[in-house]
């Protein structure tokens, strides 16, 4: 306490107090993956997922593939086409950190570089509506929201977590006194590539933006705005969206919704009943009930923090305060001037919670199974991510503001370090989960390179069965009919053996098996049907003996299947571009023009009117 009072109360100079900002969002965000640092990786319920995509996207690297299409673990060796569908961003980000650390770093580093970039795009938005200190708190606050670190701990979805960078900016760009027309095209297409699922909460969450702020003007130039940077920015991202949007009829998309994964199975407290649940699905619905349990009360949680913040933020913009005037902020002289300048946040941001909060409650179902791709969010709660923000951005609001002075500086915080210890604490008794001796990271590595992983239900290339392809084959095999199973026991995926009554003696030899490039000769006896351990699928180029093949057998577990005539028999297959995917980079390449040339005559115009 001795020491607490020698602080003086006098105002700190300009870049003490930036240093001191800084600092404190740096160490709360520091304090909140120590348990990552402390404990090790948090083996969550995506972390499998995204770690098999990194070593994916490392190995196609090292064959001089920049950009993956095809994750060549998945399906035991067989494939899929997980990166035509799964945005760039996080994929990318991940690998490039598993090139430069080790893989057990990688995690953790991903965890951290996700939540900096969250905290301080929080910090430049609030930083449009109030003060840098009470900014700088309402960051360390969205990035403390017990969602953001259920997130990072327990479900490790690192792509969602990666996405909460880009929602402050979008608030930002959406609703600031000048419009923003380009930054906000480029949030709008870094969300998308980013993370579908927020994307969609993303622009939902513009659309009511835009819509309150132009109905309070009276005004419809943030709307046009608005719809022009939308346009823009799915335009940009158009080299991933367009052939993920057009090849879903290629793959069994709708099984992204299935069992335990409906809306209606995870509204607050929706428990799945245990009743007449069949042995083999009962832990599955077991664990759908825990992780709702958790999810219920953390929405709980964050309903009630942020009514109480726009309560409380409300009646202090009523409230007159004397302000001073401060490097790159000016605060309000009167609480007419604050109420208004106040209200232009204030006012979207608690429709948007009003509606986030409904969405958790079993009568807006209809609304779920109407509005276009929201059924696709497949939890309610996952509209925490955006509640999260609303609760951060109300509650440095409601913050009462006062001359900034160094006792205050260190009370406010010690208050935010000491949320973050606790925050870090209940992350790691609550949310952190062990790996077991599969899940761990090195087990993972030499699966990956030994027999691969289980398949992704919804990148399954219609109309196969993933689930009947079996483990262990070999690259290539000659068989008498296309649909001859050498699988000989029972289950999903079971051991492949030999069945020598269904295989004909053949040289193979195999060139070259790249994840997207194979070359292989088979000398056949007599003919009879390759089947080779790559799942089927519209963009790959078959050429046998120089020739391309353009119709061919199928089998039901969606292996590739080439005749073969007696002899000597070429094979070489290839990912091709495919006119979907032609047609989104051209899409993209346009976009980035118009937006270089915008961008070009804005830096014009600023140039001008600074000389002028």
């Amino acid at each position: 306490m001795k020491l607490w009072l020698r602080f003086p109360a006098t105002p700190s100079s300009d870049a003490t107090r930036t240093q001191r900002r800084r600092s404190l969002l740096l160490a709360v965000i520091g304090i909140a993956v120590l348990p990552l640092a402390w404990r090790g990786t948090s083996c969550g319920q995506d972390f499998d997922f995204h770690l098999e995509g990194w070593l994916d996207v490392v190995d196609h690297w090292h064959h001089g593939i920049l950009y993956p299409h095809w994750a060549s673990a998945a399906n035991y060796l067989a494939g899929e086409p997980r990166f035509v569908f799964y945005p760039p961003l996080s994929w990318i980000l991940g690998a490039l950190l598993g090139v430069v650390l080790p893989w057990t770093w990688t995690p953790l580093a991903f965890t951290l570089i996700a939540l900096l970039g969250a905290g301080f795009s929080f910090r430049a938005m609030a930083r449009e509506w109030m003060p840098l200190d009470l900014a700088t708190i309402a960051a360390c606050l969205y990035v403390l929201n017990p969602y953001m670190l259920f997130v990072a701990y327990e479900r490790d979805a690192m792509a969602e977590l990666l996405a909460a960078t880009w929602m402050p900016l979008l608030v930002l760009y959406a609703l600031r006194e000048k419009p923003s027309f380009l930054p906000l095209s480029v949030t709008i297409a870094a969300l998308w590539l980013t993370n579908a699922p927020a994307a969609v909460m993303g622009c939902y969450m513009l659309v009511i933006l835009v819509l309150i702020a132009s109905l309070r003007e009276k005004t419809w130039r943030l709307a046009a705005c608005a719809t022009c940077a939308l346009a823009l920015g799915l335009a940009l991202a158009g080299f991933w969206l367009i052939p993920a949007v057009y090849q879903q009829r290629w793959v069994e998309i709708d099984r992204a919704i299935g069992p335990l994964m409906h809306v209606e199975d995870s509204f607050l407290f929706a428990y799945a009943s245990t009743t007449h649940v069949a042995p083999e699905d009962m832990f599955d619905v077991v664990y759908h009930n825990q992780v709702l349990r958790t999810a219920s009360w953390i929405g709980v949680a964050l309903i009630v923090a942020t009514a109480l913040a726009a309560w409380l933020a409300f009646a202090r913009s009523r409230v007159p305060h004397p302000g001073r005037a401060e490097s790159r902020e000016v605060v309000p002289q009167t609480s007419q001037v604050r109420a208004s300048r106040v209200g232009s946040l204030w006012t979207p941001l608690v429709v948007i919670a009003v509606i986030v909060t409904a969405l958790q409650f079993r009568f807006t179902d209809l609304l779920w199974r109407i509005a276009p791709k929201l059924q696709y969010l497949q939890f309610p709660w996952r509209w925490m991510m955006v509640l999260g923000l609303v609760f951060a951005a109300l509650a440095g609001l409601a913050i009462r503001h006062e001359q900034t002075t160094r006792r205050a500086i260190a009370a406010r915080g010690l208050t935010m370090l000491l949320l973050a210890g606790a925050m870090a604490v209940l992350s790691s008794l609550l949310f952190w989960l062990p790996c077991d001796d599969e899940d761990n990271i090195t087990a993972q590595i030499t699966t990956f390179h030994t027999k691969g992983f289980e398949g992704t239900d919804e990148y399954t290339p219609q109309p196969a069965d993933n689930s009947q392809i079996p483990q262990s084959l070999p690259a290539v095999r000659l068989l008498r009919t296309p649909n001859a199973e050498a699988a000989t026991s029972a289950g999903e995926n079971p051991p492949w053996s030999p069945d020598n009554a269904q295989e004909i003696p053949a040289t193979i030899t195999i060139h070259r098996w790249t994840p997207e490039h194979i070359d292989a000769s088979i000398a056949a006896t007599i003919p009879g049907y390759a089947v080779l351990r790559l799942m089927d699928y519209p963009a790959w180029r078959i050429t046998l003996n120089g020739a391309e093949l353009r119709d061919h057998a199928h089998r039901n577990d969606g292996l590739l299947v080439i005749p073969v005539a007696a002899g000597s028999n070429a094979i070489a297959i290839r990912w091709r571009i495919t006119s979907d995917q032609s047609a989104g980079i051209a899409l993209s390449l346009a976009a980035l023009a118009v937006t270089l040339i915008f961008g070009w005559k804005e830096r014009r115009s600023r140039s001008a009117n600074s000389i002028n």
